[in-house]
């Protein structure tokens, strides 16, 4: 039995991500790895923290976009030991005399950051995604990348046809090497392509309701592969070019991974992800007794609930609530809500301070931080240091699946106030 290479040989390399268009208004002001979820927690606070129970202690953060967030978060919750050589560190695209151009993909950004990670010596590196939802020990998927001598192993999920179809699909030999690699084949396609899965060990069950295996978006390479694969600076992408390209030349194999994962780059996913953690059956929490995900800690009064009906929900620390409803909702940090509100099945992300009456008053006639009084919200997410006003009612009352409002928006349904936004009383929606 072969055992975990130490973790000195391993460097991890999180994508932060580009514009994240697909999760805006959510990104408007901050990358995607900065996203709050879970009323709490930030996106880059799940692989940093599998990367920590793992023992992998020197990471890179590569982001491009809003990067300041990110950057305070990092800075304030990530402080390695003074005498260990662990660091979380972000490395930002930057315009050099060699490239004066931003990162143009996944692989692109890797291959600018390079010069500053070389440096370091490891065997393996960890490349990871900033914006997916999931606890892996990592620790095992470098293992298994020893043990059976790859160049390059991806972790993979086994998945649906309709999920198929929005995912990188792999094609294996009868030893389990990945031999092809189609991002996002059509349902046609797919029927063409049939089952496969690396080896055996699956039921007739699971290969009728999950036939084929995606990628996850995580790779281990062999330092000498990437840095190889990397000096063709026409390829940009990894699932779309390196990782196509790399299957003829090197030994490329999957990591099945079969518990819970999820990408939350898109608002759909992201509302999905967060109304998830509320159920009390849910395949992921972030506590657990030994694989916690940390995150910036606070020192938080606990929140005060005053004559509140609360059922299947999270409330952060530090929030106020008073004679309010709550159902199957997350309410974030710092959250105020006033009598008589509503509030089912949204994402409060929270706020960053407090406002105080005297604050308030100063301010003038406009909504005060956080949730009104009578206002009613229904599958609606607030962004940070929101304000919606007395007798507002977010329900999108006639469907609409897409459209940008006055300070508002909707993604496939779900009513998006933006980060800083206000929602005059009365506005109904």
């Amino acid at each position: 039995m072969s055992l975990v290479p130490p973790t000195n040989e391993i460097l991890a390399i999180i994508l932060g991500g580009g514009q994240g268009s697909r999760l805006f208004p959510l990104t408007q002001h901050r990358s995607k790895p900065a996203v709050p979820i879970g009323g709490r927690y930030r996106l880059i606070d799940v692989p940093v923290s599998n990367c920590l129970h793992a023992d992998i202690r020197r990471i890179f953060v590569l982001t491009q976009f809003n990067s300041a967030s990110l950057n305070r978060h990092i800075a304030q919750t990530y402080r390695m030991d003074l005498f260990s050589q662990g660091f979380v560190e972000i490395l930002a695209a930057e315009q050099t005399p060699d490239n004066s151009s931003w990162y143009q993909g996944t692989a692109d950004a890797v291959r600018q950051a390079a010069r500053h990670f070389v440096r370091y010596d490891a065997d393996f590196y960890l490349i990871l995604s900033g914006d997916h939802l999931y606890r892996m020990d990592y620790a095992e998927l470098v293992k298994a990348h020893v043990d059976r001598q790859s160049d390059i192993t991806i972790a993979a999920q086994p998945v649906t046809a309709a999920d198929a179809t929005s995912m990188g699909i792999f094609l294996f030999d009868r030893t389990g090497q990945i031999v092809a690699f189609e991002e996002k084949p059509h349902a046609d396609r797919l029927t063409e392509m049939g089952r496969s899965f690396p080896g055996g060990g699956h039921t007739a069950n699971e290969l009728d309701d999950q036939p084929f295996v995606a990628s996850m978006g995580i790779y281990v390479f062999s330092r000498d592969v990437l840095q190889d694969l990397l000096d063709d600076d026409s390829t940009k992408d990894f699932g779309r070019e390196v990782i196509p390209s790399a299957l003829s030349r090197y030994r490329v194999n999957s990591y099945l991974f079969k518990d819970y994962w999820a990408d939350v780059g898109t608002v759909t996913s992201f509302y999905d992800a967060n109304i998830m953690l509320t159920r009390k059956d849910a395949p992921f929490s972030f506590h657990d007794a030994h694989r916690p995900i940390y995150t910036h800690p606070r020192f938080l009064h606990g929140s005060r609930f005053d004559d509140c009906s609360v059922r299947d929900s999270i409330v952060a620390e530090g929030c106020s609530l008073a004679r309010c409803r709550l159902e199957d909702s997350v309410v974030g940090i710092r959250t105020h809500v006033q009598a008589g509100t509503s509030i089912r099945r949204s994402v409060l992300l929270g706020a960053d301070y407090y406002e105080f009456d005297d604050e308030a008053t100063a301010r003038g006639d406009g909504p005060r931080l956080g949730i009104g009084k009578n206002v009613e919200l229904d599958r609606v997410i607030v962004d940070k240091n929101a304000r919606i006003g007395d007798d507002v009612r977010l329900v999108n009352e006639q469907g609409v699946g897409e459209k940008d409002g006055d300070g508002y928006f909707i993604r496939s349904g779900v009513i998006v106030i933006p980060k800083d936004g206000v929602v005059p009383a009365g506005t109904v929606v």
